[in-house]
């Protein structure tokens, strides 16, 4: 069963979801087209979808979501910075 959470929805009402699956244990964008369009939902690896015109809002909403992963990282366990190694004289 996939897991999903909104990365962008735009005003034309394209929205891209950060999508897990579960039981494979992938992870990927979907894309889903706005009404008008009469698209079907597309998925794609999150390196390919930020590397295709890598500029938009939705691009930047998943960088910055990846981002506070880096960000809480400081409080997990084996994430402390290792002490630097001493001189010897």
């Amino acid at each position: 069963m996939p897991r999903e959470r909104l990365i962008y929805g735009s005003p034309n009402g394209n929205r891209w979801h950060l999508v897990r699956d579960v039981g494979s244990g992938r992870v990927f964008v979907r894309h889903g087209p706005n009404v008008p369009s009469g698209g079907r939902s597309s998925n794609i690896s999150i390196g390919e979808f930020l590397v295709q015109d890598g500029r938009g809002p939705e691009h930047q909403e998943l960088l910055r979501l990846i981002g506070t992963l880096v960000a809480t990282s400081d409080h997990l366990p084996g994430s402390e910075r290792p002490e630097p190694a001493s001189r010897q004289s």
